[in-house]
């Protein structure tokens, strides 16, 4: 349930509400916009008097939520959310572009792709440490090792590093050392590592699951933000489809859907949705024309003796020139890009 008050209405006023929400049971969150205060009731509203709030003389109107999902629900908190990763922002109109190698794999290649993303407009530094794989035997990542040269590559370029959270084990060094969460797509459903994540400070990156409608990815969302963390990016992927041309499918069409129906921010990750990096450049700007707020994009120094997914990471050139195009569609979409 959704209460709007009016606009002026006291800070008193408001709390003497949610105190009285809170003795019913519910959960109350706090929208403070530019014109208005919002009251987010979550819980069981089936004993709320809807016509006894409405004769509240600070209260504009009262709404009924249908939707499972709460806090992530755009009628909650009709404004855009803003994430702000160290002094980068993202949504609102904020774009950020975040690049690196799918995996770390030396010093040396991190860093290296670290300086070329940067000098090209990355602000946000990419990179597996740790890797989900489909085969047991496939290559796994470095681990801590890949971590700390992910932290190297940190302090060479100041990029803030964003990187893949596998387990509930791992979650107070991610806090301490991490700048952006990533929950990969294997994982949006691991409710588990979820509630373990929203304990934490530290923004999440979530990524759309393979086979996961709009609904389950939110609701993925709402279990970090209803454990407290509600500094959430989704992060669209591509989708498991009958089409085996490509690695999955770039559902463009849920940026403008998620958009509606959710206020966190939304970002697109071309690279894994065609698993082909010639592809990476044309569904990039079809997502930042769609609405995107950001981009993640795999950029390797020698993609043919990647270890890791080097079919679809662009070489620092090809990156360059990517960027000067989103740079002037980022633009043409009235958006700003983050310096």
């Amino acid at each position: 349930m959704v209460v709007v008050m009016k606009p002026g209405t006291a800070q008193s006023e408001i709390d003497r509400l949610v105190r009285q929400f809170e003795t019913q049971g519910l959960q109350v969150g706090v929208t403070k916009g530019v014109d208005c205060s919002i009251l987010g009731l979550v819980g069981d509203t089936t004993g709320v008097d809807i016509n006894k709030i409405s004769t509240n003389d600070s209260v504009e109107r009262v709404m009924r939520v249908s939707e499972p999902y709460k806090r992530a629900n755009r009628k909650f908190h009709p404004e855009d959310t803003v994430v702000r990763v160290g002094d980068v922002s993202i949504g609102a109109g904020s774009f950020a572009v975040m690049a690196g190698p799918c995996s770390v794999e030396s010093e040396g290649q991190v860093v290296s792709v670290a300086r070329d993303v940067k000098a090209a407009g990355a602000r946000l530094l990419r990179g597996g440490a740790f890797k989900p794989r489909t085969s047991p035997y496939a290559f796994q990542g470095m681990g801590l090792e890949g971590l700390e040269l992910l932290l190297k590559a940190k302090a060479a370029t100041g990029l803030p590093v964003v990187t893949e959270l596998m387990s509930p084990h791992h979650c107070q060094l991610f806090e301490d050392k991490v700048d952006l969460i990533q929950i990969g797509a294997r994982n949006m459903q691991n409710f588990d590592l979820l509630k373990e994540v929203g304990q934490l400070s530290k923004p999440v990156l979530l990524k759309r699951g393979l086979s996961a409608s709009y609904e389950e990815w939110i609701m993925s969302a709402e279990y970090i933000m209803a454990a407290g963390n509600e500094n959430v990016i989704l992060c669209e992927r591509g989708v498991r489809t009958f089409e085996t041309y490509t690695r999955n499918t770039l559902d463009v069409s849920a940026i403008p859907a998620i958009k509606r129906m959710s206020h966190l921010p939304v970002i697109v990750d071309p690279s894994h949705a065609a698993g082909k990096y010639w592809m990476v450049e044309p569904l990039a700007l079809a997502a930042v024309a769609a609405g995107a707020d950001g981009l993640l994009i795999e950029v390797h120094n020698d993609p043919e003796n990647a270890l890791c997914d080097g079919q679809q990471s662009l070489t620092p050139q090809r990156f360059e020139n990517l960027m000067g195009k989103v740079r002037a569609l980022v633009d043409l979409m009235g958006k700003k890009m983050v310096q």
